[in-house]
């Protein structure tokens, strides 16, 4: 849910409220030339729009585009300069080699930060145009390979902005406009020619002069109705109520839908969802918007690992397995970004092994988790990633990056509704970022107790950085700064504050006034409610596999769960004396499909023995179900026992014969049941020795195909030996290159230190020790964290400046002990000229400066 489960962020308005009107951001690449034309002959000169064109361009060539755009439309094409305003029924283009953002209708360039080959220049301004134009925000994905732009469009979906994506059968190349529509982010999918009209029938529905506004709440009783009668729709068709979210967003995603389906009035909409279901899915998704990313708000992450998991730790025992819970987990980023930063605090501390971390994540969506479990992301997940997280943490596959087994098997996924199922319990972590603030206040003061009562003492809540806690302060107490993070209070919750997630949930606005006044809220839910609490048996539902999907009543007299790793199969939990019996009837009662049942099974409960009876019963109907099964546990009433007769030690008793003789029967059954299972397996023990023989066959050929291709590798292998020896030959080069270059760096007796684009320290001289309290292990730590004695606060803003700029500087500090230190910072450029940090060198003119001082002194003299 959340960022999934959520409605997307439309209560927000863009700062600035000058003349407004829609920016267009179009995103193109390969076979982006032909679309555009398409795109822009068919756009009129005077749609009161402003487009900018953002390209993959060769950083080494001029653009040549606001040339060739200009011959198919009369309105200007402008190349982008710095601080260039946007002016509607105007085109701008993006520059080679320039990221392009916007802020406040204003257009900004800037030097890219990742190396030529992994720059998403697409992505980079889409977010930019989400954050600063809102719900007036609208995107165009056109033909081009890869996945740029993605995760640019879920950030325009977070603000209820509106997506366009080419038909990609009408695209040169697939890659750009299949990554938008297979993620789900379409809002119209149409040829290039005929976007810009969609885009003008939407405005026409939607005003732009609206959305400058917050989101509005529905006031006359038309909307107000119809608005009801939406979230029935939804909850009737998905089983998923929305009445508890805030009306205002979940109203402004409804305007978007008509105006994509041109419809003035909601009592419209209304029909057309129940003409049309499909529709109630796509809205059900539109409000499902999963807008979440690897490590959003990294300063929080920061938070997370250099305070709150080292303090949680602290008071750890060792070898303990941790319990955490990403509650809205949508595509599974957060869990797998949690997951992540828990491996890298374990790093930091020795034994590794010393702890462990299970992490359940949750999302209402069903396909977002399914794409969690898969834990598969575009390529374009690398402007969220440092490149050693990448590296470490995920796999390159056919253009995609996987999630490594090491992290994927930290995270369990399940879908889950918040609001409606019960919670996970005993937790250390509790993650529950931008959820709460799509939840009316009702349902927020409902589940921060409930998040109380889910975390062990001393556990993390973990909240999106414009959430809080509200009034509960005595639940929760805030860490140090701004991350959101709050741990566990000691306060015990009140029974009363606890409110756990019931399907019975309903809000007052759904039931008619006459039923208001009843203080119970729904006389007959509870009334069965009770009765399924008092007079219905245990139940279990479960899969074909045995795993428990459901539970109903009292099952702890049946059901015990096994010591060891957590096991919800029914197999494991049953208890002894219904465990042989359960195991023959499941399968028998899905294979026939029909109720299969066991009478007078006897149970050990701790000493006493209890008489049950056993059915199961296979579910064909609702649909939703089939494949299922029910398991209903009954107990039966021991008979009255019989009073002693003369011969009763020598006869046994009618009850105890007809217990022998459904005992008795109940192991012929058993005996029949094996007997058939041994003949089928019989049976498939034949074929199985028959494609044995066939696969030994192929086998046999496949070791002669074995047999050449070894010898085809061994002549490969001498080759590759051969390749070797010349790299050897070139790392002994590079080796005493290497040492020429530190000999030579050492005998200039010249302060140097090397700095990547990070400005962590890469490598130093023993000079720089003197200036710096610098070691071996400092390697690859930022150099605001080394000790110095240089009175320079501005070093590290003065090196971030050489890096965006690229001019050199020079300054003369001084030292705590009262030396003069000349400082010059470099650009670092690689043999191929790539900027890759920077050069700090650090000379002592301390000799100099005193005899400047003297010949300052005797000119002053008369």
């Amino acid at each position: 849910m959340k960022d999934s489960a959520t409605p997307a962020k439309t209560d927000g308005h863009a700062p600035h409220s000058a003349e407004r009107f829609p920016i267009v951001g179009i995103g193109a690449s390969a076979g982006g030339l032909e679309a555009l034309e398409d795109f822009f002959s068919h756009t009129p000169a005077d749609s009161g729009m402003a487009f900018v064109v953002v390209q993959h361009l060769d950083p080494t060539h001029k653009g040549m585009m606001p040339e060739l755009l200009q011959r198919v439309t009369s309105m200007p094409v402008t190349q982008v300069r710095d601080r260039m305003k946007v002016k509607r029924d105007c085109i701008y283009v993006i520059p080679p080699n320039k990221d392009l953002s916007l802020l406040h209708g204003v257009l900004h360039l800037i030097d890219p930060v990742a190396p030529r080959g992994l720059r998403l220049p697409i992505d980079f301004f889409l977010r930019s145009l989400a954050d600063d134009q809102h719900e007036r925000a609208i995107a165009v994905i056109l033909s081009g390979m890869g996945s740029d732009g993605t995760l640019g469009l879920r950030a325009i979906k977070e603000f209820a902005g509106l997506v366009l994506v080419q038909n990609p059968a009408t695209a040169k190349f697939d890659g750009m406009p299949g990554s938008a529509i297979n993620a789900g982010l379409a809002d119209i999918v149409a040829e290039a020619r005929d976007l810009p009209q969609r885009i003008l029938d939407f405005l026409t529905r939607v005003p732009q002069s609206g959305l400058d506004k917050p989101a509005p709440e529905p006031e006359s009783p038309a909307q107000k109705s119809g608005l009801d009668k939406i979230v029935i729709l939804l909850r009737a068709r998905t089983g998923h109520d929305f009445s508890s979210y805030k009306k205002s967003t979940i109203y402004r995603r409804i305007e978007r839908r008509m105006g994509i389906h041109q419809l003035a009035r909601i009592t419209d909409y209304v029909r057309y969802l129940r003409e049309n279901p499909q529709e109630v899915d796509l809205l059900f998704k539109e409000l499902l918007i999963g807008v979440t990313c690897f490590f959003r708000d990294p300063d929080a992450w920061n938070a997370l690992q250099k305070i709150a998991l080292p303090q949680l730790l602290t008071g750890t025992p060792a070898g303990h397995t941790l319990r955490a819970w990403v509650a809205g987990c949508s595509t599974g980023e957060e869990a797998y970004s949690l997951a992540i930063a828990f491996r890298e605090v374990l790093e930091q501390i020795k034994p590794v092994g010393q702890f462990s971390l299970q992490i359940f994540a949750t999302d209402l969506d069903p396909t977002a988790i399914e794409t969690a479990r898969q834990g598969r992301y575009p390529a374009n997940i690398a402007a969220d990633l440092s490149p050693e997280r990448l590296n470490r943490y995920f796999v390159e596959d056919e253009g995609t990056y996987r999630v490594c087994s090491e992290i994927r098997e930290m995270v369990v996924f399940a879908p889950q509704n918040v609001i409606m199922d019960p919670p996970f319990t005993k937790l250390d972590i509790l993650c529950c970022r931008n959820l709460l603030i799509y939840l009316n206040g009702e349902l927020q003061k409902k589940l921060l107790p409930l998040f109380h009562y889910s975390l062990n003492p001393r556990g993390l809540l973990f909240l999106g950085s414009a959430e809080t806690i509200g009034n509960f302060t005595n639940l929760f107490a805030p860490l140090e700064g701004k991350s959101r993070l709050y741990r566990r209070g000691e306060h015990l919750a009140r029974a009363a504050q606890v409110d756990f997630p019931s399907r019975l949930y309903l809000t007052p606005t759904a039931m008619p006034d006459d039923v208001k006044a009843i203080p119970t809220t729904n006389i007959q839910a509870l009334t069965d409610q009770l009765l399924l609490q008092r007079v219905a048996p245990a139940a279990v539902l479960v899969n074909a596999a045995g795993d428990i999907l459901y539970i109903s009543g009292r099952t702890g007299k049946y059901l015990e769960p096994p010591s060891g790793k957590a096991n919800w199969n029914i197999h494991a939990m049953t208890r002894d004396g219904l465990r042989n019996e359960l195991t023959l009837a499941l399968p028998k009662a899905l294979r026939d499909k029909t109720t299969v049942t066991q009478r007078g099974i006897h149970v050990d409960l701790n000493g006493s023995s209890q008489t049950v009876d056993l059915s199961v019963l296979a579910i064909d109907e609702p649909e939703a179900l089939r494949g299922m099964a029910l398991i209903v546990f009954a107990d039966v009433a021991s008979p009255p026992a019989e009073l002693p007769t003369g011969n009763s030690r020598r006869t046994p008793s009618r009850g105890r014969m007809a217990e022998l003789e459904v005992a008795l029967q109940r192991a012929r059954d058993e005996i029949q049941s094996v007997r058939e299972e041994m003949q089928s397996q019989q049976e498939e023990l034949k074929s199985a020795n028959e494609e044995l023989q066939s696969t030994n066959e192929e086998l046999q050929s496949t070791n002669e195909e074995l047999t050449t291709s070894k010898e085809e590798m061994q002549s490969l292998n001498e080759e590759l030996q051969t390749v070797n020896a010349e790299l050897q030959s070139k790392v002994d080069e590079l080796s005493a290159a290497n040492s020429d270059m530190k000999n030579l760096l050492n005998s200039t007796d010249i302060a140097t230190i090397f700095l990547d684009g990070h400005l962590h320290v890469r490598r130093f001289t023993t000079q720089a020790t003197r200036i710096f309290k610098l070691i071996a292990g400092d390697i690859g730590r930022p150099l605001s964290d080394i000790v110095t004695e240089l009175q320079y606060p501005d070093l590290q803003s003065d090196a971030r400046e050489v890096l965006r700029s690229l001019v050199f500087s020079e300054k003369q500090v001084q030292t705590g002990d009262g030396r003069w230190i000349m400082v010059k910072i470099m650009p670092y450029r690689t043999l191929d000229n790539v900027i890759d940090g920077v050069v700090i060198t650090f000379t002592d003119i301390s000799v100099s400066k005193k005899l400047e001082a003297e010949l300052r002194g005797r000119q002053a003299r008369p």
